[in-house]
């Protein structure tokens, strides 16, 4: 994930907080701020000529050990140096809260500007956005802790959870990300990859099969055919009985999804050979639209074609099939026999069929 980089990228500026810890027990707070102050400075330098910029994170860092620790050995008082991890746990808590609970997404803002060109589709933001609510409850949760070892706890343990346990902490949150992302990779290299349309049926990414069958928001393209022989009768297909969506009951002849870089006409043909056994057949585009069902968004483009050859319905995809005359079809709507979206296409498109 692009926001898991940008936190590798901020990582640096926590260094002079964890050499001023070592620094710190090992000479002192005075020899700690020179060291501190120091590494700083040369990370300031080592990005500006990497970057030719100066990395304001580690600037941000470096002023408030500057400032922290002088406050801290004239008052010859700690505290306020001690307080200071915590404060920058404030403010990436504040950082990362506005991001995931407003429509602010600060993070989001910056990631763009630290990867010039990166754009983000509607799955990689959503991904985004529930990494970062994970880790805006991890920095609430470190921030906290900081705060209690500052005041109630001994000055070790407060160096070991303001510096170590930080990187801890994160990079095994970081190793965690990592293997998950590789078993989801991994599971989703052999699976059918949809295409993702807009609400004009334009072409505007991809994902695999599992992802369009659980969010709504992944619109992905199906062709549905209407197969009519000379007697004016409708072919239906029987929806076994292990199928998720509406088990059992009658549907259009075909009905299936397009796979991404395959044509409506290769998938039509595809779809209608592995159902009914049917090909080279002609086919017309009669209508489109869209259809939401209780897990998925569908864009159907249906077709209808007239046919008296054999059909050889698959029995691994379907229980039965047979015609129907429209009257038949037409009685019978509503009563629990058909699918709604066969019910709903059936109304858009054989009446006027009828008519003529």
């Amino acid at each position: 994930m692009n926001q898991r980089k940008l936190l590798l990228q901020l990582l640096p500026g926590f260094i002079p907080l964890f050499a001023f810890l070592i620094a710190d027990e090992l000479w002192g707070t005075k020899i700690g701020l020179i060291v501190a102050v120091a590494l700083g400075i040369i990370e300031l330098v080592f990005y500006w000529i990497k970057d030719k910029k100066f990395d304001k994170f580690i600037l941000l860092d470096t002023l408030l050990i500057i400032v922290l620790g002088v406050v801290s050995i004239v008052l010859d008082n700690d505290i306020f140096f001690k307080l200071k991890p915590a404060l920058i746990g404030v403010l990436m808590c504040a950082v990362l809260g506005v991001s995931v609970f407003t429509p602010s997404n600060i993070l989001l803002n910056i990631s763009k500007r630290y990867m010039k060109g990166i754009e983000f589709n509607d799955q990689q933001y959503r991904l985004m956005k529930k990494s970062m609510k994970v880790l805006f409850w991890l920095f609430v949760a470190y921030t906290a802790l900081v705060f209690y070892s500052t005041w109630y706890m001994s000055n070790e343990a407060w160096v070991f959870i303001s510096g170590g346990l930080f990187y801890i902490l994160f990079g095994v949150y970081f190793i965690f990300e990592f293997v998950k992302a590789r078993i989801m990779r991994k599971k989703i290299d052999n699976e059918e990859w949809l295409p993702l349309l807009n609400e004009k049926g334009e072409v505007v990414g991809k994902a695999p099969r599992s992802v369009c069958h659980a969010d709504k928001d992944h619109l992905h393209p199906v062709v549905h055919l209407h197969v009519i022989n000379s007697k004016g009768e409708i072919y239906l297909q029987k929806r076994p009985m292990n199928k998720l969506i509406q088990p059992g009951k009658w549907d259009t002849a075909v009905g299936g999804h397009i796979s991404f870089g395959e044509s409506l006409e290769i998938g039509l043909q595809r779809e209608a050979f592995e159902e009914i056994g049917i090909k080279d057949f002609q086919a017309k585009q009669v209508v489109n639209y869209i259809w939401e069902s209780d897990i998925e968004r569908e864009f159907v483009f249906s077709f209808i074609t007239y046919y008296d050859g054999d059909i050889n319905i698959n029995k691994e995809e379907l229980s039965d099939g047979k015609f129907w005359s429209y009257a038949e079809i037409k009685n019978n709507l509503g009563k629990g026999i058909f699918t709604p979206n066969f019910e709903e296409e059936f109304n858009k498109i054989f009446p006027s069929l009828k008519q003529k």
